[in-house]
């Protein structure tokens, strides 16, 4: 089944979710700032979208500003960072089987379902 990581605060996620809902497949809608990722979940899926950890942190946020701007981090802790700070994530995030993409420009969302 297609899962749509979303944050209804974003624009783009709320294009993403428009994707979904116009395409007529089912889907799942995971509210990520309500339920919180695990270390594991996140680790799985970047290990989909083929990126390195840091490509999924959303560098403008506050939060990431303040505290982690310029800092030599491991991946290991950027995915920490993101699990305890889940607004650093980027979004949406849709995974159709072993497929995943960040759905910006949320028009790539077609690429996958």
């Amino acid at each position: 089944m297609i899962k749509i990581y979303h944050n209804n605060r974003c624009s783009k996620s709320r294009c993403g979710l428009e994707i979904l809902e116009k395409s007529g497949k089912n889907f799942e809608v995971v509210k990520y700032l309500d339920n919180t990722l695990s270390v594991k979940e996140l680790k799985d899926i970047i290990k989909l979208l083929g990126i390195n950890p840091i490509k999924l942190v959303r560098k403008n946020e506050a939060i990431w500003k303040e505290n982690y701007k310029n800092k030599d981090l491991s991946d290991t802790e950027i995915i920490k960072a993101m699990v305890e700070n889940p607004k650093l994530i980027e979004r949406p995030i849709i995974i159709n089987g072993n497929k995943a993409v960040i759905g910006r420009p949320p028009e790539l969302i077609l690429d996958i379902i």
